[in-house]
């Protein structure tokens, strides 16, 4: 029995010290993506080309609303057959504003794909320099700072960021 509780002792003290031998860092990659060069102007490519999206579909919803309001005024006048016509129209123009929006800004949509195509390496050259960090450092784990983590408090010693924009280049 006595062996039995000091092999348990033992594991407890190995698994003790293992568990203290790990070290923990964060990084902050909106604070990294910040000095980068290359994202701030991958993304304002983004910005335009989203900004240029939401002009083309407001532009199409006040053509919408300019319809719909004229129907409204002449609905009275018009022929049931006419006023199903031009609700079948609206109704029509409404879907298509709607798929565009959709192909625009929908999930796997172009706005998405664009931001793969522009963002993603720039955040894997990110993701790789910080492993490498982590890496010649002995870190076990690295959290981020920026991507709603639940990151309660983290000592100023713990932070990577500055290392890692070191193995980007990037003073």
């Amino acid at each position: 029995m006595k062996k039995l509780f000091f092999l348990l002792f033992l594991l407890f003290c190995l698994s003790v010290t293992n568990v203290n031998a790990q070290k923990i860092g964060y990084i902050n990659s909106e604070f990294i993506l910040s000095k980068m060069p290359e994202y701030k102007e991958a993304k304002d490519r983004l910005d335009k080309l989203a900004d240029r999206w939401t002009k083309e579909i407001d532009e199409r919803y006040v053509v919408l609303n300019q319809k719909k309001d004229l129907f409204l005024r002449e609905e009275v006048l018009l022929p049931t057959e006419e006023k199903e016509k031009r609700k079948t129209e609206l109704q029509k123009l409404e879907n298509e504003i709607v798929e565009l929006q959709k192909t625009r800004f929908g999930v796997g949509g172009e706005y998405f794909q664009k931001r793969q195509e522009l963002i993603k390496p720039i955040q894997d050259k990110v993701f790789d320099a910080m492993q490498k960090v982590a890496s010649k450092k002995n870190y076990t784990f690295i959290f981020d700072k920026a991507n709603q983590s639940n990151l309660v408090y983290a000592d100023k010693k713990s932070d990577l960021s500055d290392d890692v924009l070191k193995e980007l280049g990037i003073k």
